[in-house]
């Protein structure tokens, strides 16, 4: 049996993936961004310190930690599935209908890697918010990296997507020269 790829999973999960984001992006995160004065833990894509946790953590204060855990928290847990379905529908639609290549095979390991980790970061932020400033070293540097790795391979997926396509876009138009023009 067959199975036909649309594209219409790939624009349904990307329609939802990107309702979430903009929401955290320009509401949640941008809410807490002000509140504290510094970036959420979500927007620090090369990791943070110790020190910089903490001062977050004391800077979102009380009120601040609890909206980070009942509004962005819940927002960023639907927000990598959505994602990862996303680049893996668009990955496995341009596999079936233009051939696999390497991209379209690693970039689907990608992505679930890199939502596996954006739930480490998400579950690792939770427990900082709910113990406060005096997180263990080893809890944050944990999260820290895990944050790095999600904020790679959701880039190195997202790379992956945007390789394959261009190699099919490369294919049709070196395939286009080649061909003499119809008389």
């Amino acid at each position: 049996m067959k199975i036909e790829h649309s594209g219409k999973a790939t624009i349904l999960f990307g329609l939802g993936a990107t309702i979430i984001y903009l929401v955290m992006v320009l509401g949640t995160l941008r809410y807490l961004t002000d509140l504290a004065g510094a970036l959420p833990f979500d927007l620090r894509p090369s990791g943070y310190t110790q020190a910089d946790a903490e001062g977050l953590l004391e800077a979102l204060g009380g009120r601040g930690r609890n909206y980070y855990l009942t509004r962005q928290i819940p927002l960023d847990t639907l927000y990598p599935a959505l994602l990862a379905l996303t680049l893996i529908s668009a990955l496995r639609w341009r596999s079936f209908r233009f051939g696999p290549t390497l991209m379209t095979k690693i970039g689907g390991a990608l992505a679930i890697l890199a939502a596996t980790f954006d739930y480490l970061e998400n579950l690792g932020i939770s427990l900082m918010l709910l113990t406060g400033s005096g997180s263990d070293l080893a809890l944050v540097t944990a999260i820290s990296t895990a944050t790095i790795l999600k904020s790679a391979l959701t880039t190195a997926s997202v790379l992956a997507l945007i390789v394959s396509l261009l190699l099919v876009l490369f294919s049709r138009m070196l395939s286009a020269r080649s061909t003499p023009a119809a008389r």
